[in-house]
């Protein structure tokens, strides 16, 4: 009765994606958004991907939510996202019927027809890193950082029994198909192997070294699998644990997920370089080498009839031909951590820096994914359009900067120098200069129209060049720059604590601010020019008086990190991007918080007005981009 149902509902939804116009597929910005946003721009990174029975749809769980998506159609169906928290790991139940979610310590058995939750299980002390559903759908295990795995009735949600041994992170968890035992990857590199009906631990399996991302049995429960971050996969006995054969690529990579197909002749583990590899079950040969992903391949799943892989990651979701390995179909919106964002002149677009080495281009009206650019090897710290909007500038964790053009998408120009990441960039009002900060204790001038290097400053000094490979002794990482609107005056903030203010047109040294205790994330002029402000390590922002250095005053947002500091463009709101989530609204003038923005489940690291002055948008570790509606005051 209950698959019934479920194919009933699952007919009615597909049914619905049909009739619907083609616009159905950018509405999902606009699905289960927090009170005050108006849209959402990405669907978070990916945590797990899962086929329901029957091939009717798969399951995504990211950052955010639960994505729900038609395996013809390949349309976002549903989202599920009610109170789940930072969901760590999920489980779709063999009928189809039950979500098991972790976030943190808490486990959550969500029922996918009706769509709210049914249960939440505690008894964790610490986060869930994985859980997964008995092959009779009966009982549920998790595996957690406390060091025990929990076995849970699925049907009562009561607490079955405890399994503990040592005090290593369990980060990995699998059931053999028969339910009698119960292996754990753990942190330290072993498998630990316990009797399921009695708790009794039997054996430890060595071999890796720390640690395991990946336990999986065969679906006749003979063989068992493991994938760590040793940059190999091992086969071992399922019934006895002998190792059976160790498999190895390159080594660089190191395999973070994997999956037997349901045949069981195949195995595929995805890695942290974006490849998915095939390896023959039986013999343990590799068969195939699938690349397309820009980042890690955090989980794989084979559609119930052998046909299809799907993958995802950091970033977008790959669909494969089992058989061939070619590529059929990708899904975009996915990404991971969102480090740095930035309004198109005009407020049309927005950027976005991404974990998994991309920059994407979204439309601030319908939410649209428009491009992305990819190419880059290394993370993206920091972008920033040009007041013109003819060039978007990337800072990277690799020291290199990258010019491109937003409407095309091509790189205009690298600008190499830097040996350490840039962790931000910014524009002289004029257009013509672009200016770096990085972990290389340097800020460095850029003449856009050339590309050449006009000139470095490091501690309190312009260096000359015989010196550029040689900073200042004093000086610190720069972790923020920020021109003042008139273009004359340049605020860097440091790992140090402390501010410093250039003369941005010979570079001298003119003033340290001196109250923070910690990192300087963020600096920011006021739209008059009169006020610094600066977000900090030490959970606090401060704002400065710039012609005197002098403190003005404190805000302190609930002991939290402040990464991203930003004034309103009519200089009296100022908002705030924060450690806890959440993204805070300040009073210039009084200095009380206006309002707290919540949704996000991860760090907000940037946040940014439109030009108007009428919209917040918040790029998180999530991998989503919020954008809050504003009212005037």
């Amino acid at each position: 009765m209950k698959i019934r149902l479920f194919s009933t509902f699952l007919t009615l939804v597909l049914f619905s994606i049909v009739l619907l116009p083609n616009t159905f597929a950018q509405n999902y910005a606009q699905w289960e958004l927090p009170e005050g946003a108006v849209a959402r721009l990405g669907k978070g990174g990916i945590h797990k991907i899962q086929y329901s029975p029957g091939n009717r749809f798969f399951a995504v769980a990211s950052t955010i939510g639960i994505w729900i998506y038609d395996t013809v159609t390949l349309q976002e169906a549903l989202l599920f996202t009610g109170n789940m928290g930072g969901i760590s790991c999920m489980s779709l139940s063999p009928d189809g019927r039950t979500f098991a979610v972790g976030g943190g310590q808490v486990l959550q058995l969500w029922d996918t027809i009706i769509g709210e939750r049914q249960a939440t299980l505690t008894g964790h002390t610490n986060g869930i890193f994985d859980v997964v559903f008995s092959s009779d759908g009966q009982t549920i295990a998790t595996g957690s950082s406390d060091g025990t795995i929990r076995l849970w009735d699925a049907g009562t949600g009561e607490q079955k029994k405890t399994f503990a041994k040592g005090i290593n992170w369990i980060t990995s968890v699998a059931l053999s198909p028969d339910g009698e035992v119960v292996v754990s990857g753990n942190s330290d590199g072993t498998l630990n192997v316990w009797d399921a009906p009695t708790g009794e631990y039997r054996k430890t399996l060595t071999g890796h070294t720390p640690w395991i991302n990946a336990v999986v049995f065969s679906s006749d429960g003979r063989t068992l699998v493991s994938s760590s971050n040793d940059g190999t996969v091992r086969m071992w006995d399922g019934r006895t644990g002998a190792h059976k054969k160790t498999l190895t690529t390159d080594g660089s990579s190191n395999g973070i997920s994997g999956v037997f197909s349901p045949s069981g002749h195949i195995f595929a583990s995805g890695n942290y370089d974006g490849s998915i590899h095939l390896w023959d079950a039986e013999t343990g040969g590799s068969k195939q080498t699938l690349t397309g992903h820009l980042g890690p391949v955090n989980s794989i799943a084979f559609s119930p009839d052998g046909n299809t892989i799907v993958s995802g990651g950091e970033g977008n979701i790959h669909l494969w031909d089992a058989a061939t390995g070619e590529q059929k179909e990708t899904i975009l919106g996915h990404s991971g951590l969102v480090r740095s964002i930035a309004f198109s002149p005009d407020g049309n677009t927005l950027a976005t820096a991404n974990y998994d080495s991309t920059i994407r281009l979204w439309d601030t009206v319908t939410g649209e994914h428009k491009r992305t650019f990819a190419g880059d090897t290394w993370e993206v710290r920091s972008v920033t359009f040009s007041p013109y909007d003819d060039i978007l500038a990337s800072g990277n964790y690799d020291g290199n900067i990258r010019l491109w053009d937003p409407t095309t998408g091509k790189l205009i120009r690298t600008l190499a120098g830097h040996a350490k990441s840039v962790n931000s960039v910014v524009f002289s009002p004029d257009g013509r200069t672009l200016v770096s900060g990085s972990e290389d204790d340097t800020i460095r001038f850029w003449d856009i129209r050339t590309g050449k290097r006009r000139m470095i400053l490091s501690g309190y000094n312009v260096l000359p060049d015989e010196q550029q490979q040689n900073p200042n002794e004093h000086a610190e990482d720069v972790y923020s720059v920020a021109f003042s609107p008139d273009g004359n005056t340049l605020a860097s903030g440091h790992h140090d604590g402390n501010i410093r203010l250039w003369d941005a047109r010979t570079g001298k040294h003119q003033m340290v601010l001196n109250g923070h205790t910690w990192t300087v994330w963020s600096v920011t002029f006021s739209p008059d020019g009169r006020t610094l402000a600066s977000g900090s390590g030490d959970e606090t922002i401060c704002l400065w008086d710039v012609d005197t250095g002098k403190h003005q005053g404190t805000f302190t947002p609930f002991a939290e990190t402040v990464f991203s500091v930003v004034f309103s463009p009519d200089g009296r709101t100022l908002a705030s991007g924060n450690d806890n989530d959440t993204v805070h609204l300040w009073d210039v003038d009084t200095g009380e918080r206006i309002k707290i923005l919540t949704g996000h489940s991860r760090r907000v690291w940037q946040v940014a007005f439109s030009p108007d002055g009428r919209t917040l948008a918040s790029g998180s570790g999530d991998g989503t981009v919020l954008l809050w509606a504003l009212t005037s005051r």
